[in-house]
């Protein structure tokens, strides 16, 4: 406990120094306008377009997952019953060493004769389906779509759930190759993820450079991605909710807000994957059901509107009328760019988190990982959208508002969870406190699980050493702070370009790799005819 609290000390007290120097100068300001041209740079960068004004990572990640989708004979649909029953253990058995015969060899390897791999690992399947989840189920699902539709319309909403679903096959893919090729410490620390499936992978096929530079450029960005969407964009959500439900208007407000959030992130993130799990998997499920009960109140007691939402999303899916989105085109890509941002599949950042199961069938927990952008998307995201489309049928703000992403609503201009809030007020007495509450724990819990991805990659880059992580973690509880002072829209530029940057390098390794799947595929089948028999 000492330890704890020393390391916590040296992390927090930078933080506290820089606080206290923001409150006197008031540099909420300075800090978003020193930052605004980092996050312009990346995100011109990152999403460069390639036709009609499509940037070219949407359009990989779109084909790649319809790809995979199609080779794997839509695993989204054929397998969702049986991943369901991998995460509530109905086929935990097959992990005993007493099943199996030759006739379930794949390459050799004998189910009953093979290493036990079922000890490597260090959480369950539903404790690495929290902790994924946490890590996508975060203020994308509150502040994206409501950003979203401020942007595009009820038509971004076909768009997202579109991504969700195809997302789902892509997920699939690179959490088994997440398993596949991860690598098991002496002490039973697993460490895995797309840098090692990166390296490993690429280098049984006889690219090894490829893999390493690879695997380097994923580590790099994926730290990014931990500084940008999983952390600044988490606390810059949670900032401008409890701002507005306290009326804190002072300059410093979000710094003091930042260094408290910092301190609760650092008290959980010190004590690695397994309290990141043990936490997630009690705090996602509750905070999950209490928002999905929140939005299913006001969606069912408007009932009458319901047809009308769905009506509205269809038709302003292929003819948008809100202002600035022009054409199709314009309106899938922002509900496409929302929906991967929020279920990140296609990133590469789960696999980190799920190749820390106990399993030794890899293909086991790509089932399981299939299930997260249809719980986060199609399910979460969805209903935000139809709460927002109710609240918005008599008119209570513009599509497409100015084309920054902020509406008026009442005269008075929201933004993100900010239009979120409106709409949950109107239906729900006193919501303010429940969004604000649900806000803030979805935003620490994406931190938490963003803050292990980020992690695992530091150590690939700088070692296994408790000085590197300490150096990383002050640096992540760093970017708290910032993400709470800046304003949302560089923020979220910045987020939007380092989560996407994942995408190149991991697409390197998924479409070198996706054979290796199928594989292991048909060898975990096999074991559950086998244990069957």
């Amino acid at each position: 406990m000492k330890r704890i609290l020393l390391s916590l000390l040296v992390l927090i007290t930078p933080l506290v120094t820089f606080a206290q120097e923001t409150i006197e100068k008031g540099l909420d300001q300075k800090i978003d306008e020193a930052f605004k041209p980092v996050s312009d740079f990346f995100s011109k960068v990152i999403f460069f377009e390639v036709y009609k004004g499509a940037p070219f990572v949407i359009i990989l990640l779109v084909l790649s997952a319809l790809f995979f989708t199609l080779y794997f004979g839509f695993p989204n649909i054929r397998y969702f019953g049986k991943a369901i029953n991998v995460v509530r253990g109905k086929y935990d058995d097959v992990e005993d060493h007493s099943l199996g015969d030759p006739a379930a060899a794949v390459d050799g390897d004998i189910p009953d004769t093979i290493r036990d791999e079922s000890k490597d690992g260090e959480v369950s399947h539903f404790q690495a389906l929290a902790t994924a989840v946490s890590g996508t189920v975060g203020n994308g699902n509150i502040a994206g779509v409501a950003l979203a539709i401020a942007l595009g319309g009820p038509g971004a909403t076909f768009w997202m759930i579109i991504c969700g679903l195809l997302g789902m096959s892509t997920k699939f893919v690179e959490c088994t190759l997440g398993v596949q090729y991860r690598d098991v410490g002496e002490d039973g620390t697993v460490y895995g993820g797309p840098m090692y499936y990166l390296s490993k992978g690429l280098k049984e096929k006889g690219f090894t450079v490829l893999g390493k530079v690879a695997a380097v450029l994923f580590a790099i960005f994926c730290i990014g991605g931990s500084f940008g969407g999983g952390n600044a964009a988490q606390s810059n959500q949670a900032t401008i909710v409890l701002k507005e439900m306290f009326g804190l208007e002072s300059a410093g407000a979000g710094t003091i807000i930042g260094i408290v959030l910092a301190v609760l992130v650092g008290i959980i993130i010190i004590g690695g994957i397994k309290r990141i799990a043990s936490v997630t998997e009690k705090v996602v499920p509750l905070m999950a059901v209490m928002y999905i009960l929140a939005c299913l109140y006001i969606i069912f007691s408007n009932f009458s509107l319901i047809d009308d939402a769905i009506g509205l999303i269809f038709k302003e899916a292929f003819n948008p009328t809100a202002f600035g989105v022009g054409s199709v085109i314009g309106v899938l890509l922002i509900g496409f760019k929302r929906a991967a941002f929020s279920n990140e599949a296609g990133a590469g950042s789960a696999s980190i988190a799920h190749a820390a199961v106990k399993t030794k069938y890899s293909a086991s927990e790509g089932l399981v990982a299939l299930l997260e952008p249809f719980i986060d998307t199609v399910v979460i995201c969805t209903m935000t959208a139809l709460v927002i489309i109710i609240f918005n049928s008599g008119g209570a703000f513009t599509y497409g508002g100015d084309g920054s992403g902020a509406v008026l609503i009442d005269g008075v201009s929201y933004e993100g969870a900010g239009i979120t809030a409106q709409a949950f007020g109107k239906f729900i007495p006193y919501s303010n406190v429940f969004l604000t509450i649900a806000v803030v724990l979805f935003a620490v819990s994406t931190m938490i699980s963003w803050s292990y991805y980020g992690l695992q990659s530091w150590k690939y880059l700088f070692g296994r050493g408790k000085t590197a992580d300490l150096v990383y973690k002050l640096l992540f509880l760093t970017f708290i702070v910032i993400g709470a002072a800046a304003s949302m829209g560089s923020i979220w530029a910045f987020s939007d370009a380092m989560i996407f940057a994942m995408v190149f390098p991991n697409m390197v390794g998924l479409f070198f790799l996706f054979p290796v799947v199928k594989k292991q595929l048909i060898r975990y089948f096999d074991a559950i005819k086998t244990a069957k028999n």
